[in-house]
């Protein structure tokens, strides 16, 4: 499940450039493979790609000569994103507002986990992406959407049989001839 949130008139944007039901649908898709999936970064990557967001052209790279790229870009919208931790919202808007100084992007999409440690003074997560938005304003000012991901925790099935967790091989398999 996602919440989708705009600052900045990043939905009219999105709207102009007709990529809003682009933008939903690969979210949308983003979640069905992200959920209850142990390994996210590939998959993410792997996702993206099949909705058409890498482009090989070399307009995502953020900066000449460095490997700095955006997970995705199409049509002057780029998408950025993390997983891991909900604190990648600093370095994924410094990452999107350099594209947008260098007229690379019109607006941006960052992704994160909606997920935060439960001894959390701030409230929800999305209150607390406003309070932070307002309070980056005079340096970070593109129009930016903010997709916040609250990912089912991956099943990971309790293993039987002892502590080798492999397959039962009888001794005499294991002798050469």
């Amino acid at each position: 499940m996602y919440t989708l949130l705009h600052f900045r008139g990043a939905d009219k944007i999105l709207k102009k450039k007709k990529m809003m039901n682009d933008v939903e649908t690969t979210l949308g898709y983003i979640d069905d493979v992200l959920s209850g999936a142990v390994y996210k970064r590939e998959l993410f990557r792997q996702a993206i790609d099949e909705m058409g967001w890498l482009a090989d052209n070399g307009a995502m790279n953020i900066l000449e000569g460095r490997r700095y790229r955006w997970k995705g870009y199409k049509k002057s919208v780029a998408i950025e994103g993390n997983f891991s931790a909900y604190e990648y919202i600093l370095e994924g808007l410094f990452r999107l507002q350099l594209g947008y100084e260098k007229k690379m992007i019109e607006t941006g999409i960052l992704i994160l986990t909606a997920k935060r440690s439960e001894k959390s003074p701030y409230g929800s997560t999305e209150d607390m992406v406003r309070e932070e938005i307002t309070l980056l304003e005079p340096v970070i000012n593109l129009p930016v959407s903010i997709c916040l991901y609250d990912l089912e925790d991956p099943i990971i099935a309790d293993g039987e049989g002892g502590n080798n967790h492999g397959v039962p091989v009888q001794e005499d398999d294991n002798q050469g001839p």
